[in-house]
């Protein structure tokens, strides 16, 4: 049995569950048809979400009891990044507060952007974090509207008593294109679904998956996990059935509670397999995308020894229920509100210092007098200590994992949000430490003095001008 594999694996889901529903009931003046899909809900990020912070709620459910010091690589995938020229790994690395030295790469351009992420790490020799995230915008009453969720996954390559090993691998490239989205577009363009199913998906995976298990040396009967991340219903079935793969062993699409995570999918799936999976199980992930990358994994005694802090389930339990698809349209860019002369400032971020605080901005690093032990957010030469300010004696204290509490809240409706009113207050970190901050997902009427906290890293505000967006910490419902 090889000492190098998965060592742990995490996920992320908006808390909001947008109701298709209520899509459908805005939308069916115009696609009546579309009713058949309007079932279920699918997850939405919050206005300050992206890719990014959601890969990095992933990646934090997955190292939740992980030493943070054994990475050495953080690989960001996603066909929804946020920067073109910009490396969003590396914002995800800071956001984890990991030191210089780790290496970051972003993957994207493909639907099987994630798998070929992961395969390249299982394929490598460096502990690395393998993240995968998803914020789509799709067109109004199409299709894809319908099925499309927004979710993130993570997770953790290397060696050491790694809880699955892959036990053999298959890609095919060509260049089947079955939708497409040029740079700097917003919507994606889809073919006719018929064609993708019967010459996409029938041809090119068959014989792929044919080939993985003869490489495998296992029969399809052998197989305990069928992960086939794709949003045309039927398709795992026929790809089992061909395969001779038992239809039990064909994993939930997550689509009636979560939708299609695009490119995220894949791992958000194999997260939410690892959660369950029993010590010998053998885990076939197949996704596509020009081409498809396949992976055979056995689950290890070791599978029962590491969890993510939620994991999927947690995370999918974790929700709030929305008829408001205007807000949803709103937050996406697609419902121009008239935001009002209060939304009329400047919000140019000086890169300089970004630069010089990069580690209390990103990574909500503050400081600890090491001579009174004070805790203060942001660290500063010299100690807040009513009767000792000391001076020089602050050493670095990460307060991002810290819980806290409110001590003083705020709504705010005169100032312009996105989503108003805008909530922020005071806020205690157990251990020490007060800070001002934005509160994020809680329901209305919920916040209340002494309330739970947990710091969740989001967008802060855009600078439209720039196109620049600033990232900071904001404090959020306790789970």
């Amino acid at each position: 049995m090889s000492d190098f594999g998965i060592l742990a694996f995490g996920a992320y889901v908006p808390v909001t569950r947008l109701q298709r529903s209520a899509i459908h009931a805005t939308n069916k003046w115009f696609a009546k048809g579309l009713g058949g899909l309007a079932k279920g809900e699918k997850a939405i990020a919050n206005w300050d979400e992206d890719s990014v912070t959601m890969a990095l709620e992933a990646a934090r459910d997955a190292l939740d009891n992980i030493d943070r010091a054994r990475v050495e690589r953080v690989v960001m995938a996603s066909t929804t990044l946020p920067f073109a020229d910009r490396q969003n790994a590396g914002i995800v690395k800071e956001a984890l507060n990991l030191p210089d030295g780790v290496g970051a790469m972003d993957v994207t351009g493909s639907q099987r952007a994630a798998t070929s992420a992961l395969l390249g790490a299982l394929e490598g020799r460096a502990t690395t974090l393998v993240c995968a995230a998803e914020v789509t915008t799709p067109k109004p009453a199409s299709e894809r509207e319908m099925a499309a969720g927004d979710a993130a996954a993570a997770l953790l390559v290397g060696a050491g008593a790694p809880i699955a090993t892959l036990i053999a691998s298959h890609s095919v490239t060509v260049d089947f294109v079955d939708h497409f989205r040029e740079a700097g577009a917003a919507h994606d363009y889809d073919w006719e679904a018929r064609w993708v199913r019967d010459e996409g998906f029938a041809r090119i995976m068959t014989p792929a998956i044919a080939a993985l298990l003869d490489k495998g040396g296992v029969n399809g009967d052998a197989v305990d996990q069928f992960i086939v991340p794709v949003a045309v219903k039927g398709v795992p079935e026929m790809l089992a059935k061909k395969a001779g793969i038992s239809d039990a062993a064909v994993a939930d699409p997550l689509t009636a509670a979560l939708g299609h995570a695009g490119a995220a999918h894949a791992l958000v799936m194999l997260s939410a397999a690892l959660e369950v999976a029993k010590p010998g199980a053998r885990i076939l992930l197949a996704s596509f995308g020009q081409g498809c990358d396949l992976m055979l994994f056995e689950v290890t005694d070791a599978i029962g020894s590491v969890k993510p802090r939620l994991g999927l389930s947690g995370w999918l339990a974790r929700r709030s229920e929305s008829a408001n698809y205007a807000k949803y349209l709103s937050h996406r860019g697609l419902l121009q509100l008239d935001r009002g002369m209060r939304a009329e400032h400047d919000s140019k971020t000086a890169l300089t210092a970004l630069w010089r605080n990069r580690r209390a901005v990103l990574g909500l690093v503050g400081g600890r007098c090491i001579k009174t032990g004070t805790v203060q957010f942001p660290k500063s030469e010299v100690s807040v200590h009513a009767n000792d300010h000391a001076i020089g004696t602050q050493e670095d204290y990460p307060l991002a994992e810290m819980p806290a509490k409110v001590m003083t809240w705020t709504a705010d409706a005169l100032t312009y949000s996105p989503d108003p009113p805008s909530y922020y207050g005071n806020i205690d970190f157990v251990g020490g430490g007060r800070m001002m901050a934005e509160f994020t997902d809680f329901p209305d009427s919920a916040l209340q003095v002494g309330a739970d906290l947990r710091m969740m890293f989001r967008i802060k505000a855009f600078d439209e001008n720039r196109g620049f967006r600033r990232y900071f910490w904001k404090a959020a419902p306790a789970f």
